[in-house]
C-alpha cells in the first residue's frame, strides 16, 4: 500500500528529471554555438533532434508500461540516457551533437510511462487530475533553461552536461528501489492493440489536438532561447529566463486544465483553448514588439498548458482498454508537433524574412481543432441523447411531421417484434390494431395540437398478430425557432392481470 501511495511524487520526480534532460541541447546552444560552429538551418536541426526519438518512442514504451510496469521502464530508461548525455559532454562537431541529441530524445519518450501507470491507482474521476499533476513534471524543462545557462556560465557547457549523469543515476535507482513491482499489467499484442484502435476516428481527433497543445509548448521550449537572443538581443541568461517563465505557466496550467475538466464539460475547456491559440496566432503573425511578442508567448503558455491537462481526461473516456498504445499514439503526435515547427520557421524565415507566415499557421492549426472540438462537443450530446433512448425501459418511436418512422428503440422491439429495419421510413399504421375508429384517431391528434402532447391506452398489434394493449404518449419535439420538427412517441404495454 505505501508503493501505491509514493507512486505520483515519484513518477512526477521522474518526469521532471526526463525533461531536465531532454532539453540540455535547446538550452545550451546559445553557449554550444560558441564553439561549434552551426549555421541557423543545423542549430535547428539540432535543437530539434531530441524531439524525433522522444516522440516516436512513447508509443512502444507507453504499451511495453502496460506490460511490464512503469518500474522496469523508467530504470531501464534512465540508465540508458548515460550514454548520449556523456557524448554530448565530449561532442565537438554537429555529428557528435545529433547523434547524441537523438538518443536524448529517451528523456522526453518516458512522459508515456506515467500516463499510462498512474490512472491504475486512481477513480476514473481523478484521472484528469492525476494526470496533470504528472504532466506538471514539465517543469524539468523550465529548470534546465533557467539554471543550465548559469551553471554554464561558471563552468562551461561540458561540465554542466556532465553533471546531469548524476541525475539519471539517482532517478534510475529510486525507481528501481521504490517503483511498484505488482502494478497491474495488461498482456495483449501491440499489433492486437494498434488494429483494435487505428481506425477510430476520435483516436486521431485527440492526436491532431494534443499536437497543437504539447507540440506548441515543445516548439516554443526548444526555439525560444535562440531566437530571443537572435532576434531581440538579449543576453542569454535573460533569454533562459524568459523562456522559463512561458514553460512555467504551461506547468502551472496543466493540473489546472485537468482539475477544470474533471469538474466540467472536457470540451467547453478545449473550445477556449483552441479559441486562445488562434487568437494569440495571429497576435504572432503581426511581427510584434518585444513586449506584444511577450504577451501572446504567454497566452500560448496558458492555453497550451489548459490544453495538455484536458486532453489526457478525454483518453481514458474513449480507451480505457487500450491505455498503452493510445497514450503513446497522442503523446508521440505531440513530441512531434514540437518537432516540425522550429524547422518550419527557420525554412520560412530564410525564405520570407520573416516568422509570419509560421506564427499564422499556428493560428490556422487550432482554428482547425476548434472546429472539430465543437462538432464532437454536439456530436457527445447527440450521442447521449441516442444512450438515454436507447437504454430506457419504455418503447420509443419517433417519426417526421409526415409519419415516417425515423428511430426506434431496443424496447420497441422488445414489445412490437419488429426490428428497426423493417419499421424505418414507414408509417406507425402498421402497429394499428384495427380496435379504434377513425374519430378516435382525430381527436388523439386534436389533443397534440391544443395540449401539446396526448396521454392515454391504446389497442395495438404486434408483428405475429397478437392484439396488445400499451399505455401511450405522444409529443411534438421543436427546434430552437419553436417549430415542430418530429414526434416521438413513448409506450409500454399493459400486462393483463391473470
Amino acid at each position: 500500500m505505501k508503493l501505491k501511495k509514493v507512486q505520483l511524487p515519484l513518477q512526477t520526480f521522474t518526469l521532471i528529471s526526463g525533461f531536465m534532460v531532454w532539453v540540455i541541447l535547446s538550452s545550451l546552444m546559445p553557449f554550444i554555438k560558441e564553439e561549434i560552429n552551426l549555421s541557423a538551418n543545423q542549430l535547428t536541426l539540432v535543437t530539434a533532434t531530441p524531439v524525433v526519438l522522444g516522440s516516436l518512442l512513447r508509443i512502444p514504451i507507453g504499451y511495453w508500461t502496460n506490460r511490464y510496469g512503469a518500474r522496469k521502464l523508467f530504470a531501464i530508461s534512465f540508465l540508458l540516457l548515460l550514454f548520449p548525455i556523456f557524448y554530448i559532454s565530449k561532442a565537438n562537431s554537429l555529428t557528435d551533437l545529433l547523434i547524441g541529441g537523438l538518443f536524448l530524445g529517451i528523456s522526453g519518450a518516458v512522459f508515456s510511462v506515467g500516463v499510462t501507470s498512474l490512472p491504475k491507482y486512481y477513480p476514473k474521476e481523478r484521472h484528469g487530475f492525476i494526470n496533470g499533476i504528472y504532466g506538471s513534471g514539465n517543469i524539468g524543462t523550465a529548470i534546465t533553461t533557467f539554471a543550465a545557462p548559469v551553471i554554464a556560465t561558471q563552468v562551461g557547457w561540458q561540465t554542466t552536461v556532465q553533471l546531469y549523469l548524476i541525475l539519471v543515476f539517482v532517478v534510475a535507482l529510486l525507481n528501481f528501489l521504490l517503483g511498484d513491482k505488482n502494478e497491474p499489467k495488461v498482456v495483449t499484442s501491440l499489433k492486437d492493440q494498434i488494429k483494435s484502435v487505428y481506425k477510430n476516428e476520435k483516436l486521431w481527433f485527440l492526436s491532431l489536438f494534443y499536437f497543437v497543445t504539447f507540440g506548441s509548448f515543445v516548439a516554443f521550449t526548444v526555439y525560444l532561447p535562440n531566437f530571443l537572443v537572435a532576434n531581440f538581443g538579449l543576453e542569454k541568461i535573460d533569454a533562459g529566463m524568459r523562456t522559463a517563465g512561458f514553460i512555467g505557466i504551461a506547468t502551472l496550467f496543466r493540473p489546472i486544465g485537468g482539475w477544470l475538466s474533471d469538474k466540467f464539460n472536457t470540451f467547453k475547456i478545449l473550445i477556449l483553448v483552441f479559441a486562445g491559440l488562434t487568437l494569440s496566432g495571429i497576435l504572432l503573425a503581426f511581427n510584434p514588439s518585444l513586449t506584444w511578442y511577450s504577451v501572446g508567448c504567454l497566452t500560448i503558455a496558458l492555453f497550451a498548458g489548459l490544453g495538455n491537462g484536458a486532453v489526457f481526461k478525454l483518453l481514458p473516456m474513449y480507451f480505457s482498454k487500450q491505455a498503452g498504445i493510445v497514450n503513446g499514439i497522442v503523446s508521440a503526435m505531440g513530441g512531434l508537433g514540437g518537432f516540425f515547427p522550429p524547422l518550419i520557421l527557420t525554412f520560412l524565415f530564410n525564405l520570407t524574412g520573416h516568422y509570419a507566415i509560421g506564427f499564422m499557421a499556428l493560428s490556422q492549426f487550432a482554428m482547425a481543432c476548434l472546429i472539430i472540438v465543437m462538432w464532437m462537443f454536439y456530436q457527445e450530446k447527440l450521442g447521449m441523447s441516442n444512450r438515454v433512448i436507447n437504454y430506457t425501459v419504455e418503447g420509443v418511436m419517433v417519426t417526421d411531421l409526415k409519419g415516417n418512422i425515423e428511430k426506434v428503440n431496443p424496447a420497441f422491439t422488445q414489445v412490437t417484434g419488429y426490428k428497426e429495419e423493417e419499421v424505418i421510413g414507414k408509417n406507425p399504421r402498421l402497429l394499428r390494431s384495427g380496435k379504434h375508429n377513425k374519430e378516435f384517431y382525430e381527436k388523439m391528434w386534436e389533443s397534440i395540437k391544443e395540449n401539446g402532447f396526448w396521454q392515454g391506452e391504446i389497442w395495438n398489434k404486434k408483428k405475429d398478430g397478437q392484439i396488445y394493449l400499451e399505455q401511450l404518449s405522444i409529443s411534438p419535439v421543436k427546434n430552437d425557432a419553436e417549430e415542430i420538427k418530429n414526434y416521438v412517441a413513448m409506450f409500454r404495454e399493459v400486462k393483463k392481470e391473470s
